[in-house]
């Protein structure tokens, strides 16, 4: 128990001789009983550790506080770059501040055509490796993903 560890680890600290052991947190806590419980014995699959109704419960209710935090960030968001939007026009308007319109112009021909030229490449090994496991956790977790983006499409309604 952790008591026991504690006096464990408090037995070690009084006969301190100068040499220290090192300790693995991963391995220490794998071996605690409320780990297990939690987590099971091995990590792995949700599928192998909860049943169906716990696997869609646990989708549903994380998507659904995704879905709900990512509609209150995103309207904010929205009103920030909107009425930043607004200030600028307001500012420009009223002769705060001077567009150069041919500069503007400029500059968007020149994002165009980056753009074009990064469209013609082929993906990012990095994004393609993590596209694989992206796809990899779905396959191997569909209850949970298919709560979570149940729950998530709820989130955003609501």
């Amino acid at each position: 128990t952790a008591a026991t560890t504690g006096l464990k680890l408090s037995s070690h600290l009084r006969n301190f001789d100068g040499n220290f052991e090192s300790l693995d947190l991963a391995e220490f806590a794998k071996k605690q009983p409320w780990w297990r419980k939690l987590f099971g014995q091995e990590s792995g699959p949700s599928a192998e550790k909860y049943s169906v109704a716990t696997q869609l419960f646990i989708g549903g209710v994380t998507g659904w506080c995704t879905g709900f935090i990512f509609q209150k960030v995103g309207k904010l968001a929205a009103t920030a770059v909107g009425g930043g939007f607004f200030l600028l026009q307001l500012a420009n308007h009223t002769g705060y501040i001077k567009v150069d319109w041919q500069r503007v112009e400029k500059d968007m021909k020149k994002a165009k055509e980056q753009l074009k030229i990064r469209k013609s490449n082929q993906i990012p090994t990095e994004v393609r490796s993590k596209a694989e496991e992206v796809v990899s956790f779905v396959k191997k977790n569909v209850l949970v993903t298919g709560g979570f983006f149940g729950g998530f499409l709820l989130g955003m309604a609501s």
